[in-house]
């Protein structure tokens, strides 16, 4: 399989981005999200090569091997993450892909196919609904929540993360696969802090009391192929939050509920959603 990895100079900062497949094949953007690097797409990354199509995963701000931006209003989606993706794909001379999110990074993708439907054949968004859907979800959604209230109390927060040898990491992200991996990114200097400035710039507590109006998020109307997937086990998000979504795509639809797997759906469901994608992609090319 042939790899490469980039380092894009965009937007203010130096980006990471792994590309894998052959440079004329189809192409699709995968975008993880907190605590997570590209590399939680590895498991998928091979079936999609071998199926025909060239993957971009890159590292978004503040994780991974990009840069880390200065302040916290630099992660607000539309500010810092959307521009940082279309930037990547001018670098590389990528005029239309299919995208997919997942976690943070699936806020990002609906915000970049609602506003740029130009450049994006597909959207796909793993266990994160639209982000008005969210907001309309009920008290189990919030209750569900709980954890975006810590992530704002700075300096707190890190400090909960890392106590006892980052014990409430492991109670909290238990059902992950391994966290190896994800402790030596967030243990990294800095790395924790731009991980929680996504929350911060994107999910204050005043933002969820009093959102703004439609679009104040960065996000829109989807007008192409969309489709959610949810794990039955999720802790941090209801299904409602991913149904709901249907409201604000005016293209085809597809839920597809994953029985047994969690949040963390790249890493544990590889199998189960290497189909799922080739099957929408392949409907629309």
């Amino acid at each position: 399989m042939r790899s490469h990895n980039h380092r894009i100079s965009a937007n203010g900062l130096t980006h990471f981005v792994k590309d894998s497949g052959a440079e004329t094949a189809p192409i699709v953007i995968l975008l993880h999200g907190f605590p997570e690097t590209h590399a939680c797409w590895d498991k998928l990354t091979p079936m999609l090569v071998e199926a025909g199509y060239r993957v971009i995963a890159p590292d978004l701000r503040g994780f991974g091997e990009t840069d880390m931006a200065p302040a916290t209003s630099d992660y607000q989606i539309h500010i810092g993450p959307v521009p940082d993706i279309l930037a990547i794909c001018d670098s590389l001379n990528i005029s239309r892909a299919h995208i997919v999110g997942h976690d943070f990074g699936a806020p990002v993708a609906w915000a970049l196919a609602a506003q740029y439907p130009e450049r994006f054949l597909s959207l796909t968004a793993l266990s994160v609904g639209h982000v008005r859907a969210y907001l309309r979800a009920g008290a189990e959604q919030k209750r569900m929540g709980w954890y975006i209230v810590l992530h704002q109390m700075r300096g707190l927060c890190e400090a909960v993360y890392k106590f006892n040898n980052w014990a409430f990491v492991k109670w909290h992200w238990a059902e992950r696969d391994t966290l190896d991996d994800v402790l030596a990114g967030i243990g990294r200097p800095g790395r924790l802090t731009a991980g929680l400035d996504w929350y911060r710039a994107n999910a204050s507590l005043g933002r969820m009391m009093r959102p703004p109006k439609m679009g104040a998020f960065g996000e829109e109307i989807v007008r192409i192929p969309t489709l959610g997937v949810w794990g039955s086990r999720e802790r941090y998000l209801t299904e409602e939050q991913m149904t709901l979504s249907a409201d604000y795509v005016e293209a085809s639809w597809r839920y597809e509920r994953l029985e047994g797997v969690s949040h963390w759906v790249p890493t544990e469901a590889s199998e189960q959603l290497a189909p799922l994608l080739l099957e929408h992609w392949r409907k629309v090319e």
